[in-house]
């Protein structure tokens, strides 16, 4: 049961980060708009998370290995750790401007998700370096990605 609890929290954690790190730059740099971004983490909180929790749910009982207890365990885990990280992307635009808290939130999803994979590492013994430059690499390449694509969504339809 802890175990699914951990495969939970890590799978919405990492999810939730680059997920909405994703929107977050995809949308800040198709509309420039605070709202936009704010309606955007939000929906992607809720939407998100009960899609992630579902397929979740799935592959647990696609495992032989899994009961009743540890399927809803992953499930729930990975719903309230993912709807609950990524309301948290929330709170810079409270404070900042826009391109301030979007820099804001690219730090801190980029610095959970270096302490996630540093822990998973060094849990499993293996190189932890390799494992966040692996992680962060991925990460870094959605945000480019999502940055070109929402100002190629800006020219085309702006």
């Amino acid at each position: 049961m802890r175990q699914a609890i951990k495969t939970g929290v890590s799978f919405g954690l990492t999810s939730g980060t680059i997920t909405t790190l994703g929107l977050m730059i995809g949308l800040y740099s198709s509309t420039n708009s605070r709202l936009v971004v704010l309606g955007g983490i939000i929906t992607i909180a809720i939407a998100d998370a009960l899609s992630d929790a579902l397929g979740m749910h799935l592959s647990e009982e696609s495992r032989k290995d899994t009961n009743n207890k540890k399927i809803w365990a992953a499930t729930v885990s990975t719903f309230f750790t993912k709807f609950l990280y990524a309301l948290t992307f929330i709170i810079p635009f409270l404070f900042f401007e826009l391109a301030t808290a979007i820099k804001i939130g690219v730090v801190y999803g980029l610095i959970v998700l270096t302490l996630l994979s540093d822990y998973l590492a060094k849990r499993k013994r293996e190189n932890r370096k390799k494992a966040i430059f692996e992680h962060l690499g991925i990460a870094i390449l959605v945000i480019v990605i999502t940055y070109f694509v929402g100002e190629g969504i800006a020219l085309v339809f702006g």
